[in-house]
């Protein structure tokens, strides 16, 4: 009885485990999308929805890139400035609960070089920049380097210095 219930254990385990890869590519995917499409980017933050600092600061880093997102597509002043603080504020929390998270901090950089000036969030870009710079390359993920060169391309935030990866 106790190999029974530890192998229907082990079973959820291991199926949770290998959810996660696919769902996380979803999960990018989806986040390239919502900078372009409102449906696609109040969608991500639905399926995001029980992800906190605690189960999941990736998941919630992602949430509230999402929530900074929506500032474009609303027009009120007071509601862009009221999502971009709430986007704000659960990234600091994503990465407050994983400071060395590659991706967390990538987000962080891709915000925080799109945002207005005026707003005042800036102040993390060269430390998340050179972060990255020294990270990118022992990244083992080659699905994940390439998501994030081809982000930071995008940026134009690799053209002061190329990076070398570990594979092509």
């Amino acid at each position: 009885m106790k190999k029974i219930i530890f192998l229907i254990i082990l079973f959820f385990y291991t199926g949770s485990c290998l959810a996660q890869v696919p769902f996380i590519n979803k999960v990018r995917m989806m986040y390239d999308k919502a900078a372009t499409q409102e449906k696609v980017c109040e969608r991500l933050i639905s399926l995001l929805a029980p992800y906190n600092e605690n189960n999941n600061p990736l998941l919630l880093g992602y949430k509230a890139s999402a929530t900074m997102m929506t500032a474009k597509y609303v027009l009120n002043p007071f509601s862009k400035l009221s999502h971009f603080n709430k986007g704000k504020r659960l990234l600091d929390k994503a990465i407050n609960a994983d400071k060395d998270n590659l991706e967390l901090r990538f987000l962080r950089l891709a915000a925080q070089t799109n945002t207005p000036s005026f707003l005042g969030y800036d102040d993390h870009i060269a430390a998340d920049k050179n972060f990255l710079k020294k990270s990118l390359p022992q990244l083992t993920d080659m699905k994940l380097q390439k998501f994030i060169i081809s982000r930071m391309r995008n940026l134009n935030l690799l053209n002061e210095y190329p990076l070398k990866t570990t594979k092509p």
